[in-house]
């Protein structure tokens, strides 16, 4: 069975459930009342799953492949902001250390899709 909608490509779920632990850590004390910082990590993260999604929607091999990288990107940006979280002191290095595992792991699935659907641009 392939793939029919973005919900079932792993990237996308990946991303999502990234997307939730960033909101939970963002609520958290005083990360909460860093709107800059909270809002911006947050937007990341959805940018994440969001492009996923919508480059699926595209429907060519082409335009899925630009989302990709869009969200391979954010997802870096997600990591990035992690370690201004953790200098900030609004993560242990413990929950800083579980994030950033969880958005590399996003990111390396992100880039194995983006390299399938790279080798469908070709066919």
């Amino acid at each position: 069975m392939g793939v029919e909608q973005f919900e079932d490509l792993v990237a996308w779920q990946k991303a999502r459930e990234l997307t939730k632990v960033i909101y939970h850590a963002t609520q958290q004390d005083g990360f909460a009342k860093d709107f800059g910082l909270r809002d911006q990590m947050r937007r990341a993260a959805v940018s994440v799953m969001s492009n996923i999604a919508e480059g699926f929607e595209r429907a060519n091999p082409n335009g899925f492949h630009h989302f990709l990288v869009i969200a391979k990107a954010s997802c870096a940006e997600v990591r990035s902001q992690l370690y201004v979280a953790l200098d900030a002191n609004y993560l242990s290095q413990s929950e800083f250390t579980l994030l950033r595992s969880q958005s590399q792991e996003v990111s390396r699935i992100i880039g194995g899709l983006r390299a399938s659907v790279k080798n469908q641009q070709k066919l």
